[in-house]
């Protein structure tokens, strides 16, 4: 079983530049593929704003303008930890290293 995670990513990646290149027929194949792995995708692509779940996005942008992890986790009601997830899988799809990124990325 080594190989799957491995061909996951690529299977991942693939989605990414099929629909990134606007190449439907590809991009749904390997969702297709995904799917068998036992994969759940949400998101057309898994790189960039696109990627991003509905919840990931409300925390980055909440990021973005200013607000502190404390105070993102306040206005949510969630736990401070819920916050730092969040944002830690949205700079992974953004390909960034943290906040200072932030707004950017979300352009």
């Amino acid at each position: 079983g080594g190989w799957v995670p491995e061909g996951r990513a690529d299977l991942q990646e693939a989605v990414s530049v099929a629909h990134a290149c606007s190449a439907g027929v590809v991009a749904e194949g390997a969702l297709r593929e995904l799917r068998a792995l036992g994969d759940r995708p949400r998101t057309r692509t898994f790189h960039g704003v696109d990627a991003l779940t509905p919840t990931e996005r409300r925390v980055a942008d909440l990021a973005a303008g200013g607000m502190t992890n404390r105070e993102i986790a306040q206005h949510l009601f969630v736990g401070l930890r819920t916050v730092e997830v969040h944002l830690t899988h949205a700079y992974g799809k953004l390909g960034i290293k943290g906040r200072q990124g932030l707004a950017e990325a979300l352009r």
